[in-house]
């Protein structure tokens, strides 16, 4: 009996273990139980990622070869670990913690220990590779430049960290991503897919080849390839006239909202950013934080619009029917608040909408400013209609752009002034400055373009966007394809352009007209302050410049706002002619005037806050 039991416990036990192992092997196999055995090791060959071209098919981004070398740390075996640091090109300190940050990621799974060898170093390294067990080579490919321009825009790419790991599985240690700009923006579509190889090893850690012949292996997809709408020669001629000077420029096809260049000064060589140096000259320029040429400026940097927004009160004030084109005021060279007088340098006199634009008239857009708000019964009315108006043109926002970073500026409503006033405190006078663009309005360069391009189509704009093509293949996005309507009737525009128009023929801008070009703009001239030692300091004031041409069939919109850069037509203005020109005529025609914003800088200006030591340039930045 006693035999009987304990061969039938036996048989019971066996039965069991079969019919379990049975539905393990049957049921519930998955090749990821096999390929992660220690036993099979991957290998993964990385694509290259999707190449980027401008909007004439011109190459901005491409790939070139590197190589990085890998280490499995429960394969390592002991070594000469001076030799072998020699010919890696690190210390002997920095091997250690890579080795011990890799056993920390995983003993078993591959990590990198040095990123992107070159081609020449990797031939010195490559037959020398076999007496160091547990370091292997693989290749990858890096971005290759074919532009020194257009940082700011492209972006970089660069390591994925541990964040990034534990967000997206996807990824495996050592893996690139986009960080900035298009590369961030367009990673899913740039990137490609990795492919993986199984290798099968024995007991004693020998390669025997493909794991079941290659079955689970697959091939790498390469990124797909990209257009986008800069124009290369406009973003690189745009960046060389930026040389020295701080500021933002974008540029804009109005009848698309395409970007046709977007420019941040300083900004830098975009190759600066690839190979081993890469660490060392992000820290350079990251740690550079009086030029701060990692900030993009053209899409981050808010300042106050200055006289360009005295357009936006006139249209507003034809909308509301509390002026007309023949409304005239007086400026007595300047206007008052109270008793308090506010200067103008528009001479003085009799001013209709038209001259009150041309000679940027602070008298006429402060009177026509009152009339907004006193056409309703209450400040807090007036103040919604005119910030619905506002922000019809994008401003205040951040637009939608298909872009990773960038502030909203700041158009104030009721509520804003509420709390620095209190309700029903304030009243026009007190918020009397937004009425020339110097008030609490804050706007950043792409917003001005836009503004700029919804005015150039009489009324509506395209959300701003940089991606044209993938794979040859047009985007279909009804986002960037609808029209946004402002709530300015089309009729109301005509004046107002002339008046810009005119800026150009006989105004504040006349000194920086094109042949054979017409060109309706605006100059700005902002005051610019900062704090020193905890003091309110006047600094030299702000050049800012908005234009369209040809003012009929209107191909470019643009903004340009240069820190410390004087007057609207000093060099906002001329900086904007020579783009317009460029884009439109295709050469330039005024040689005298480009040398000069070439060669000029204003390093003397952006010492004056920090120090009495003259302002340099740093090398990595131009």
């Amino acid at each position: 009996m006693k035999k009987l039991l304990l061969s039938s416990i036996i048989i019971i036990i066996g039965i069991t273990f079969i019919g379990r192992l049975s539905y393990l092997q049957i049921f519930s196999f998955s090749p990821d139980q096999v390929l992660n055995d220690t036993a099979i090791k991957k290998v993964y060959d990385y694509p290259e990622r999707g190449y980027i071209y401008d909007r004439n098919g011109k190459l901005l981004v491409a790939n070139q070869p590197a190589y990085d070398v890998m280490v499995i740390p429960r394969e390592v075996k002991p070594l000469d670990t001076l030799e072998f640091c020699g010919l890696l090109g690190i210390e002997k300190e920095a091997f250690i913690k890579k080795l011990r940050k890799a056993r920390v990621y995983s003993p078993r799974l591959p990590s990198v220990l040095v990123p992107q060898l070159s081609k020449e170093d990797y031939a010195g390294l490559q037959e020398k590779m076999r007496k160091y067990e547990g370091f292997y080579i693989q290749k990858r490919s890096l971005r290759y430049y074919d532009t020194d321009s257009g940082a700011n825009v492209l972006g970089y790419i660069s390591e994925v960290n541990e964040r990034d790991l534990i967000k997206n599985p996807a990824y495996v240690a050592g893996e690139l991503k986009g960080r900035t700009g298009i590369e961030k923006q367009y990673e899913e579509i740039l990137r490609g897919r990795k492919g993986v190889k199984h290798i099968q090893k024995d007991r004693f850690n020998r390669v025997i080849g493909p794991y079941k012949n290659g079955i689970y292996d697959t091939l790498p997809e390469q990124g797909k390839e990209i257009q986008v709408t800069l124009d290369k020669v406009l973003q690189e001629y745009g960046e060389k006239l930026m040389h020295g000077k701080r500021g933002g420029i974008v540029a804009i096809e109005p009848s698309s909202g395409e970007i046709l260049a977007m420019i941040s000064g300083p900004t830098y060589k975009p190759s600066l950013l690839v190979g081993r140096e890469r660490s060392k000259n992000y820290s350079k320029l990251h740690y550079d934080t009086i030029a701060k040429p990692l900030f993009d400026r053209a899409l981050s940097a808010e300042g106050s619009p200055g006289s360009p927004f005295k357009i936006m009160n006139a249209l507003i004030g034809l909308q509301e029917e509390v002026i007309n084109p023949n409304t005239t005021v007086r400026c007595l060279n300047g206007f008052y608040v109270g008793r308090t007088k506010r200067g103008c340098h528009c001479g003085g006199g009799i001013r209709n909408m038209n001259s009150g634009i041309y000679k940027s008239c602070n008298a006429y857009f402060a009177t026509t400013f009152r009339k907004i708000y006193d056409k309703f019964p209450t400040t807090d009315e007036g103040m919604d209609v005119w910030e619905k108006h506002v922000k019809s043109f994008g401003l205040g926002s951040y637009l939608g752009y298909d872009l990773p970073t960038g502030r909203p500026g700041l158009i104030p409503n009721t509520a804003y002034y509420d709390r620095a006033h209190g309700d029903n405190v304030w009243v026009p006078s007190y918020i009397i400055s937004n009425s020339i663009g110097q008030g609490e309005i804050n706007v950043t360069p792409i917003q001005l373009a836009n503004m700029t391009a919804a005015i150039a189509n009489r009324g509506y704009y395209f959300t701003p966007h940089v991606l044209k093509k993938v794979d040859n293949t047009p985007i279909d996005n009804e986002k960037y394809t609808t029209p946004k309507h402002t709530t300015i009737d089309k009729k109301y525009f005509e004046p107002v352009i002339q008046g810009m128009f005119d800026v150009y023929k006989k105004g504040t801008g006349r000194w920086v007209q094109v042949e054979g070009i017409d060109i309706a703009g605006k100059t700005g001239t902002v005051e610019n302050y900062t704090l020193i030692d905890g003091v309110k300091t006047q600094l030299t004031d702000n050049s800012v410049f908005v234009a369209f041409a040809p003012v009929d069939n209107p191909k470019i919109a643009i903004a340009v706002y240069i820190e410390n850069g004087y007057y609207g037509s000093r060099y906002a203005g001329h900086i904007a002619s020579l783009l317009i020109e460029k884009y439109i005529k295709g050469e330039i025609t005024r040689k005298d005037l480009e040398q000069r914003m070439l060669e000029k800088t204003l390093e003397h200006e952006y010492a004056k806050p920090y120090s009495g030591e003259p302002f340099k340039i740093n090398e990595y930045v131009w």
